[in-house]
């Protein structure tokens, strides 16, 4: 490694620490999308200043854009002195709630025993900051690079992405000629670089009842009832069945190698925002269930939804009035990039150069934003790869190394080097 890029990595350690510091004080909770408009242009105001052209893009018509909730993203650019090829770091400035059980405030950014603590800051406020002080840094020693440098920071991928990479991704923000390699730095650990993730399909299912009376229940059709039928039948049928798949993508942790689906919601009756502390006095007509399908390389689409929809029908012809409907919401391939694409030979080298080892090469369990970069960018040279551990992610008191957030900046540095160099093909 350059001994000069090294070294202005090392003494903006403070400056890295401040930023991450800053970013996570910008409470940018999904959902509803709170503060991403000041988190935008904070992180536009400082490329700006070095010397970026900046551009804020509104996922404006997306899921949960609004006047008052806009889904802003910003998008940083810098031309090199010559032409050549575009090197571009995504991250997503949205956090989920910060939920209880936290002994900091999620929103203070405290800094204690070389950590940063605060919601976001290993998923993924902390890869952020690296990758803006990568690039500060490579651009303060290498003035004139070939090609160009792109930052985005983007919105809503805790809840698919749709109004962040997804809206950029139609309007070619992330298609060639404009990029040519991209950095996701997701929480991934320093010394692993993240080729894809499992695929996933969410759906909605709704079970069919009749309203009545709550003292004469026979008079109606409980939907409740014949959605306990559908999540029995899943837990006797479907569970053990998705259990027994197992892939040979590298996903982590290993609980993640076999197929899964996890019950995100159910709704049935009247809800509480209705009859506020009151019971409901009627029979429910209607109950909804939202399921989270992740699935693997080895299977597919059409036969992971015949897995839920047969057993559906098969109530239906076994138990009296039972009826369903079934809604996509949200479908999406496993994605792997080639260990031999470049951006993953460049970051490899720039593993062992700083940490003396072979990279580990590893598949997310849950989707990140590379999806929409693959699938509607058509860009497939893109990996995930940044500070922070995965297992902390959306957890109480998350935080992120600070020697961690430095090792993998200077990771970043070197590996957009070697991209901008054309060293890699």
């Amino acid at each position: 490694m350059d001994e000069n890029l090294r070294h202005a990595i090392e003494a903006r350690t403070d400056d890295l620490v401040a930023l991450t510091q800053d970013l996570i004080r910008f409470p940018t909770v999904n959902p509803p999308g709170e503060a991403y408009t000041p988190c935008a242009e904070y992180v536009g105001r400082r490329l700006a200043k070095r010397g970026f052209a900046i551009e804020y893009v509104r996922g404006e018509g997306t899921p949960g854009d609004s006047d008052r909730y806009p889904r802003t993203n910003v998008v940083a650019r810098i031309e090199g002195k010559r032409p050549g090829r575009t090197v571009h770091f995504n991250s997503h400035i949205d956090v989920v709630e910060a939920g209880d059980g936290w002994t900091v405030d999620p929103f203070a950014a405290v800094v204690k025993d070389g950590r940063v603590y605060g919601r976001g800051t290993c998923d993924m406020k902390g890869g952020l900051a690296s990758s803006i002080v990568a690039v500060e840094a490579y651009l303060a020693t290498n003035p004139d690079f070939s090609g160009a440098i792109e930052i985005s920071g983007t919105v809503d991928e805790e809840s698919g992405g749709f109004g962040g990479v997804a809206y950029l991704a139609r309007k070619g923000y992330f298609s060639k000629p404009r990029v040519d390699h991209v950095i996701i730095p997701e929480p991934l650990n320093k010394d692993r670089i993240c080729l894809g993730h499992r695929g996933v399909w969410w759906a909605e299912i709704e079970t069919k009842g009749q309203i009545a009376h709550g003292s004469m229940p026979f008079l109606g059709d409980c939907a409740v009832r014949h959605m306990g039928a559908v999540l029995d039948a899943f837990e006797k049928d479907l569970f053990p069945a998705l259990d027994r798949k197992r892939t040979a993508m590298p996903v982590v942790p290993e609980g993640a190698r076999r197929s899964t689906m996890n019950i995100n919601s159910i709704h049935g009756g009247q809800t509480e925002d209705y009859r506020p502390g009151l019971p409901s006095p009627n029979v429910p007509d209607r109950c909804r269930l939202t399921i989270d399908r992740r699935f693997l390389l080895e299977e597919d689409i059409a036969e992971v939804k015949s897995e839920v929809t047969s057993i559906l029908d098969r109530l239906k012809r076994e138990r009296p009035k039972f009826d369903y409907t079934i809604r996509d919401v949200m479908e999406v391939q496993p994605t792997m990039t080639d260990r031999d694409a470049p951006v993953v030979k460049a970051v490899a080298e720039a593993i062992r150069e700083i940490f003396d080892r072979e990279p580990a090469y590893v598949i997310s369990p849950g989707t990140y934003d590379q999806k929409h970069v693959a699938r509607l960018g058509h860009i497939y040279d893109c990996i995930a790869y940044g500070p922070g551990i995965l297992d902390l992610a959306h957890r109480p008191d998350e935080w992120v190394g600070i020697v961690d957030m430095v090792e993998s900046a200077k990771v970043m540095a070197i590996g957009l080097g070697l991209l901008l160099d054309g060293k890699v093909d």
